[in-house]
């Protein structure tokens, strides 16, 4: 028998290959099994668990609508990347305006990259003026590592027991849970965690230390939506200045509009040495990060031709992303969106502080603007033994998730608990959202506490749906 050909073979494999338009096409099942076999296993099982793995196919402003034609509300947010909704028309016709002008040439100066730059140097607090384009938070926030290490010349750093700051190497090494890190171990030498808000706990942590800088959220996001203490930005910069220790402000997820400013840190005057861009900078569309410093500092890092190209990104600054930073950086300013985050924050919270005075469950309503976070308390009381302790298990790991499976299949509402802390669900919708939708998620909570006293119920219920699953 003849053996097949190269080219019979390339026709075989070809065959198989998915196009675009049956990709497209895929029903909910193949896309479950296309994740379960090449993807990651585990996680479509629990995104299956949750019934988080809907296929969503059309999205507009605060709505998305899956393939059998139901109807969302997106409080997710992508975690705080669609401050300006999804599919926004005036992002999508600058990507549309530039889609003939070539989006990489690396040996050339990119038109929109130093134009979105000249914008970002407007719009940011201080003497920020200088940025460098990336493609996400984690690496803005590498960026912001290497530059303070090249500009001081130390090598430590100080960050926040809570935070969150990526997951890659240099980001996880200041990234305050055990969880993540563990694994990863030996990570970056010479970082030290301390307290968020602890002002003290920071002033001890400099006086034994000469780290390069310290990293802070204005508002920690993954650690469950808190807010630091009054003042307490404000003093961790003027103790590193005393230190001559950089203060990077991650912006990544406050930033642009979400807590009610253009940027958070501007809630205390607060002017970064660095500050760390990402998400919402794209538009919710284009995947685009940028960290931006004072000139000194570049300067001192990069501020020779030799220098010049030690930090370097193929994709960072390309012309569609860059196109999509300055449509979205314009869209905010004229819709005002960072005040509307402001108002419609504060409205939101009267109601879910309403539901907290009224359900003993509820144990904490808190954040700024529309980056909102309700921590629940553990539910008491001894949980069914049917389920082997699993639904003891699902409440004490699982809690917020639990929440947000229930708000998402009876009620439509699309969000999330947070990374460090999984009794929290986050709420931050996108700045355009209307009062009406936002009474729409009291609303469902209201109903969902009423129903679950302690969310026993609940845990129990999800706990036999699993037992089932793993039996069937």
């Amino acid at each position: 028998m003849q053996s097949e050909t190269a080219h019979d073979i390339a026709i075989d494999f070809q065959s198989h290959l998915l196009s675009l338009d049956k990709a497209i096409e895929m029903s909910r099942e193949e896309i479950r099994q296309n994740h379960k076999n090449h993807v990651n296993p585990e996680l479509t099982s629990m995104m299956g668990f949750l019934s988080f793995d809907k296929k969503f196919v059309r999205a507009r402003d605060t709505l998305v609508w899956d393939s059998d034609g139901n109807q969302y509300l997106d409080f997710l947010g992508a975690y705080g990347a669609m401050n300006v909704g999804h599919n926004h028309p005036e992002v999508l016709a600058a990507l549309d305006r530039v889609r003939e002008m070539p989006n990489l040439i690396q040996a050339s100066l990119g038109t929109l990259a130093g134009a979105l730059a000249h914008n970002l140097a407007l719009i940011t607090p201080g003497a920020l003026t200088r940025s460098f384009f990336c493609n996400s938070g984690a690496e803005a926030v590498e960026g912001a590592l290497k530059l303070a290490r090249a500009a001081t010349g130390r090598t430590g750093f100080i960050y926040c027991e809570g935070s969150f700051h990526g997951k890659s190497f240099g980001a996880l090494s200041v990234t305050g849970r055990e969880k993540y890190q563990k694994p990863f171990r030996p990570l970056l030498e010479g970082c030290h965690a301390v307290p968020y808000g602890d002002i003290e706990a920071l002033q001890a942590a400099l006086l034994n230390s000469r780290a390069a800088a310290f990293i802070v959220e204005p508002i920690q996001g993954e650690g469950g939506i808190i807010v630091p203490p009054p003042g307490y930005l404000a003093e961790a910069a003027r103790l590193c200045g005393e230190k001559g220790t950089l203060l990077i402000a991650d912006e990544i997820q406050t930033g642009m509009g979400r807590t009610g400013d253009m940027f958070a840190c501007q809630y205390e005057q607060l002017e970064p040495d660095i500050l760390c861009l990402a998400k919402s900078l794209g538009g919710g569309i284009m995947p685009a990060g940028a960290f931006i410093t004072t000139d000194d500092i570049w300067q001192k890092a990069y501020g020779s031709w030799e220098k010049s190209t030690l930090h370097t990104s193929t994709f960072g600054g390309n012309t569609w992303s860059c196109a999509a930073g300055i449509a979205t950086i314009s869209v905010i300013y004229r819709g005002n969106l960072a005040e509307q985050a402001r108002e419609k924050g504060l409205y939101f919270m009267n109601g879910l502080n309403q539901l907290k005075e009224k359900y003993p469950l509820l144990q904490d309503v808190r954040g700024r603007g529309l980056m909102v976070g309700i921590e629940f308390n553990q539910p008491g009381g001894m949980l069914t033994k049917a389920t082997f302790g699993l639904a003891s298990k699902l409440s004490q790991e699982y809690l917020g998730s639990l929440v947000a499976g229930e708000l998402l299949n009876k009620y439509g509402i699309i969000t999330a608990y947070t990374l460090n802390n999984p009794n929290v669900i986050r709420l931050e919708p996108p700045l355009t959202v209307t009062r009406e939708q936002l009474d729409r998620v009291v609303e469902a909570l209201d109903q969902i506490l009423a129903r679950h006293k302690g969310l026993v119920s609940m845990a129990a219920s999800s706990a036999k749906t699993f037992v089932k699953s793993l039996v069937k």
